[in-house]
């Protein structure tokens, strides 16, 4: 049998009037998926999506998540299956999902693969782009049947991102370097929306020539760039401040500019590293580190 490829949206109306029909739906991956019926029972393993679900008014349809789904609070009230690398599929199976949505970016291949062999259709996300946020929002939004809350969210976010893209305009644009982990330095690359976050900002971040998403960086080549501002991803629980943040090596880097500025600062890594609908509050975080001045 042949199958026939076509919006998401017109499956669900599809599966909805005829529940015996299969039909596929392409993922963000390009991945032909097939959904036997509108899904009622979603596992998710990427913490963006699950906060997407929950924006757009689904989460009766979500039945499982990742120990790093903790947002918004509510979540806590769905059962884990465990953590993205390493989910246990054992409890995930005993959820009876009919769709797992996942992302190629945090999950296991081999997770897939497993999947797979149990015949649970997988949908992969991947969004690296503001614009590719408001495509998943979209996504989510349809295979949740709230396709019509999702512009009320993603027109909000992007009113958001032009109200910091205008703010930040008459300022100079001063060189940022990003910190995404100490040790080994890894540091957001040309395909990472923090890239793009930091550039809509005001900044220039000082790797955005890099190749990858987040590739490794040398501290003595982020010497060399001399950056303006350091912001170091804060991967504690609760800690809001850079003496907390940033390991005491960066303090000795006197000969930083940023150093030397008194402008090194800490940022809330579950804010920053999840393209969903929050990224406009990131993206004002960002802004207020790199110009103060716009937003006093």
């Amino acid at each position: 049998m042949r199958w026939a490829v076509v919006p998401v949206a017109a499956v669900i109306a599809v599966l909805a009037a005829s529940p015996v029909v299969a039909l596929t739906v392409r993922d963000m991956l390009g991945r032909e998926v097939v959904l036997p019926g509108p899904p009622a029972r979603i596992v998710s393993l990427v913490p963006s999506v699950t906060e997407i679900v929950f924006s757009l008014g689904a989460q009766d349809r979500l039945v499982g998540r990742t120990d790093f789904c903790d947002y918004p609070l509510a979540v806590r009230t769905k059962p884990s299956v465990g953590g993205m690398v390493n989910p246990n599929l054992e409890t995930l199976v005993a959820l009876k999902p009919d769709l797992v949505i996942g992302t190629d970016e945090g999950n296991r291949e081999e997770t897939f693969r497993q999947l797979e062999r149990l015949r649970i259709p997988t949908y992969l996300v991947h969004a690296n782009r503001i614009a590719e946020t408001v495509d998943l929002i979209a996504r989510v939004g349809e295979l949740t049947g709230h396709q019509a809350d999702a512009p009320r969210l993603t027109g909000e976010m992007l009113r958001r991102v032009e109200a910091v893209r205008r703010a930040v305009a008459p300022f100079p644009r001063p060189r940022v370097l990003y910190v995404l982990w100490p040790d080994p330095l890894i540091v957001p690359g040309r395909a990472s929306m923090l890239t793009e976050l930091i550039e809509i900002a005001g900044g220039v971040s000082i790797t955005a020539g890099d190749g990858d998403a987040y590739p490794r960086l040398s501290l003595e080549a982020a010497v060399t760039r001399a950056p303006e501002v350091i912001i170091l991803a804060d991967h504690s629980t609760g800690a809001s401040t850079a003496g907390r943040a940033a390991p005491e090596k960066w303090q000795r880097l006197v000969s930083v500019p940023a150093i030397r500025a008194g402008r090194l600062h800490s940022a809330d890594l579950s804010i920053l590293h999840r393209y969903g609908p929050r990224v406009p509050e990131g993206l004002e975080t960002l802004a207020r580190m790199i110009h103060p001045e716009a937003f006093r």
